[in-house]
Protein backbone atom coordinates (compact mmCIF):
# COMPACT_ATOMS: atom_id res chain seq x y z
CA UNK A 1 0.00 0.00 0.00
CA UNK A 2 3.43 2.27 0.46
CA UNK A 3 2.74 2.63 -3.87
CA UNK A 4 -0.63 3.58 -3.50
CA UNK A 5 -2.13 7.21 -3.37
CA UNK A 6 -5.77 8.56 -2.19
CA UNK A 7 -6.53 11.07 -4.68
CA UNK A 8 -8.79 13.32 -3.79
CA UNK A 9 -10.77 16.02 -6.49
CA UNK A 10 -12.27 19.02 -6.02
CA UNK A 11 -13.81 18.11 -2.68
CA UNK A 12 -15.05 21.65 -2.49
CA UNK A 13 -17.70 24.20 -1.29
CA UNK A 14 -18.76 25.41 -4.35
CA UNK A 15 -20.21 22.35 -5.56
CA UNK A 16 -22.61 22.84 -2.38
CA UNK A 17 -24.68 25.53 -4.24
CA UNK A 18 -27.70 24.60 -5.54
CA UNK A 19 -27.25 26.47 -8.81
CA UNK A 20 -25.74 22.18 -9.40
CA UNK A 21 -29.06 20.86 -9.42
CA UNK A 22 -29.93 17.23 -7.77
CA UNK A 23 -27.19 15.42 -6.43
CA UNK A 24 -26.61 11.42 -6.46
CA UNK A 25 -24.48 9.51 -3.15
CA UNK A 26 -25.01 12.25 -0.72
CA UNK A 27 -23.07 10.16 1.76
CA UNK A 28 -19.89 10.68 -0.80
CA UNK A 29 -17.85 13.30 1.55
CA UNK A 30 -18.66 11.06 4.94
CA UNK A 31 -16.99 8.38 2.67
CA UNK A 32 -14.12 10.49 1.52
CA UNK A 33 -13.66 11.22 5.25
CA UNK A 34 -13.50 7.19 6.56
CA UNK A 35 -10.18 6.86 3.59
CA UNK A 36 -8.52 9.71 4.16
CA UNK A 37 -8.57 9.20 7.67
CA UNK A 38 -7.56 5.36 7.30
CA UNK A 39 -4.69 6.47 4.56
CA UNK A 40 -3.94 9.20 7.77
CA UNK A 41 -3.91 6.37 9.92
CA UNK A 42 -1.38 3.98 7.94
CA UNK A 43 0.83 6.78 6.88
CA UNK A 44 0.11 6.38 3.43
CA UNK A 45 0.41 8.84 0.55
CA UNK A 46 -2.45 11.71 0.03
CA UNK A 47 -3.23 14.04 -2.68
CA UNK A 48 -5.54 17.00 -2.88
CA UNK A 49 -6.70 18.32 -6.40
CA UNK A 50 -8.36 21.82 -6.17
CA UNK A 51 -9.95 23.15 -9.21
CA UNK A 52 -9.37 26.52 -9.78
CA UNK A 53 -11.60 27.58 -13.01
CA UNK A 54 -10.89 30.86 -15.14
CA UNK A 55 -14.59 30.24 -16.22
CA UNK A 56 -15.80 34.15 -15.34
CA UNK A 57 -19.39 32.75 -13.78
CA UNK A 58 -17.50 29.85 -12.21
CA UNK A 59 -18.11 29.11 -8.57
CA UNK A 60 -14.70 27.41 -8.11
CA UNK A 61 -12.76 30.57 -8.89
CA UNK A 62 -9.67 30.52 -6.63
CA UNK A 63 -11.02 34.40 -5.21
CA UNK A 64 -14.44 32.79 -4.14
CA UNK A 65 -15.24 31.09 -0.99
CA UNK A 66 -16.78 27.91 -3.21
CA UNK A 67 -13.05 27.14 -4.26
CA UNK A 68 -12.19 25.81 -0.65
CA UNK A 69 -12.13 22.29 0.62
CA UNK A 70 -14.61 21.19 2.25
CA UNK A 71 -14.53 20.20 5.73
CA UNK A 72 -14.64 16.28 5.53
CA UNK A 73 -11.61 16.47 2.65
CA UNK A 74 -9.52 19.28 4.29
CA UNK A 75 -5.52 18.67 3.37
CA UNK A 76 -3.64 18.35 6.66
CA UNK A 77 -0.09 20.28 6.67
CA UNK A 78 2.07 17.83 5.06
CA UNK A 79 -0.49 16.42 2.54
CA UNK A 80 0.40 17.85 -1.19
CA UNK A 81 -2.07 19.41 -3.05
CA UNK A 82 -1.69 20.78 -6.75
CA UNK A 83 -4.00 23.34 -8.46
CA UNK A 84 -5.84 22.68 -12.03
CA UNK A 85 -7.90 24.68 -14.48
CA UNK A 86 -9.30 21.83 -16.76
CA UNK A 87 -10.81 18.39 -16.20
CA UNK A 88 -7.45 16.51 -15.76
CA UNK A 89 -5.40 16.62 -12.87
CA UNK A 90 -2.40 15.77 -14.75
CA UNK A 91 -2.62 18.36 -17.43
CA UNK A 92 -0.77 21.83 -15.90
CA UNK A 93 0.13 20.52 -12.90
CA UNK A 94 3.01 18.61 -11.70
CA UNK A 95 1.01 15.27 -10.75
CA UNK A 96 2.62 12.77 -12.66
CA UNK A 97 6.39 13.74 -11.64
CA UNK A 98 5.25 14.02 -8.18
CA UNK A 99 4.08 10.78 -8.44
CA UNK A 100 6.98 8.90 -10.60
CA UNK A 101 9.21 10.17 -7.97
CA UNK A 102 8.09 8.85 -5.23
CA UNK A 103 7.84 5.31 -7.14
CA UNK A 104 3.65 5.46 -6.34
CA UNK A 105 2.24 3.19 -8.86
CA UNK A 106 -1.34 3.10 -8.18
CA UNK A 107 -4.42 5.43 -7.00
CA UNK A 108 -7.16 5.31 -5.30
CA UNK A 109 -9.95 8.31 -6.90
CA UNK A 110 -12.31 9.84 -5.07
CA UNK A 111 -13.93 13.34 -5.90
CA UNK A 112 -16.31 15.32 -7.70
CA UNK A 113 -17.92 15.16 -10.14
CA UNK A 114 -17.91 12.01 -11.69
CA UNK A 115 -18.23 12.34 -14.92
CA UNK A 116 -16.23 15.51 -15.57
CA UNK A 117 -13.08 15.69 -13.49
CA UNK A 118 -13.23 12.62 -11.81
CA UNK A 119 -13.69 10.28 -15.06
CA UNK A 120 -11.18 12.57 -16.89
CA UNK A 121 -8.40 12.01 -14.01
CA UNK A 122 -9.17 8.22 -13.94
CA UNK A 123 -8.87 7.76 -17.78
CA UNK A 124 -5.61 10.26 -17.91
CA UNK A 125 -4.29 8.42 -14.82
CA UNK A 126 -4.63 4.87 -16.71
CA UNK A 127 -3.23 5.91 -19.81
CA UNK A 128 -0.32 7.16 -18.13
CA UNK A 129 -0.13 3.28 -16.68
CA UNK A 130 -0.99 3.60 -12.63
CA UNK A 131 -3.06 1.50 -11.89
CA UNK A 132 -6.49 2.81 -10.66
CA UNK A 133 -9.30 2.07 -8.03
CA UNK A 134 -12.01 4.16 -8.46
CA UNK A 135 -14.50 4.34 -5.12
CA UNK A 136 -17.88 4.42 -6.49
CA UNK A 137 -19.59 5.81 -2.97
CA UNK A 138 -16.68 8.14 -2.54
CA UNK A 139 -17.72 9.65 -5.97
CA UNK A 140 -21.02 11.82 -7.01
CA UNK A 141 -22.16 14.15 -9.83
CA UNK A 142 -25.44 15.77 -10.49
CA UNK A 143 -28.86 16.40 -12.97
CA UNK A 144 -27.86 17.07 -16.22
CA UNK A 145 -29.89 18.25 -19.56
CA UNK A 146 -28.24 16.52 -22.19
CA UNK A 147 -27.73 17.66 -25.69
CA UNK A 148 -31.34 16.28 -26.69
CA UNK A 149 -32.76 18.23 -24.00
CA UNK A 150 -33.75 15.23 -21.82
CA UNK A 151 -33.23 15.31 -18.13
CA UNK A 152 -30.58 12.64 -17.36
CA UNK A 153 -30.44 12.18 -13.32
CA UNK A 154 -27.21 12.00 -11.32
CA UNK A 155 -27.85 8.24 -10.40
CA UNK A 156 -27.66 7.29 -13.70
CA UNK A 157 -24.92 9.40 -15.07
CA UNK A 158 -22.93 8.08 -12.53
CA UNK A 159 -23.40 4.75 -12.92
CA UNK A 160 -23.00 4.64 -16.32
CA UNK A 161 -19.64 6.60 -16.04
CA UNK A 162 -18.39 3.91 -13.50
CA UNK A 163 -19.65 0.97 -15.85
CA UNK A 164 -17.90 2.58 -19.07
CA UNK A 165 -14.43 2.94 -16.90
CA UNK A 166 -14.54 -0.08 -15.17
CA UNK A 167 -12.50 -3.06 -16.61
CA UNK A 168 -10.64 -0.53 -19.11
CA UNK A 169 -9.16 2.61 -16.92
CA UNK A 170 -10.27 1.16 -13.22
CA UNK A 171 -11.29 -1.59 -11.09
CA UNK A 172 -14.60 -0.07 -9.75
CA UNK A 173 -14.46 -0.73 -5.72
CA UNK A 174 -16.87 0.59 -2.69
CA UNK A 175 -15.26 2.44 0.41
CA UNK A 176 -15.64 -0.94 2.29
CA UNK A 177 -14.10 -3.03 -0.21
CA UNK A 178 -11.04 -0.43 -0.72
CA UNK A 179 -10.90 -0.04 3.88
CA UNK A 180 -11.34 -4.17 4.18
CA UNK A 181 -7.73 -3.89 1.19
CA UNK A 182 -6.21 -2.13 3.57
CA UNK A 183 -6.79 -3.65 7.20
Amino acid sequence: MKKTALLVIDVQKGFDDPSWGKRNNPGAESNIALLLSEWRKHELPIVHIQHCSVEPNSLLRPELPGSEFKEEAQPLPGEKQFSKTVNSAFIGTELEKYLQERDITSLVIVGLTTDHCVSTSTRMAANLGFNVTLVSDATATFDREGYDGALYSADDIHKINLVSLNGEFCIVRSTEDVLNGIA
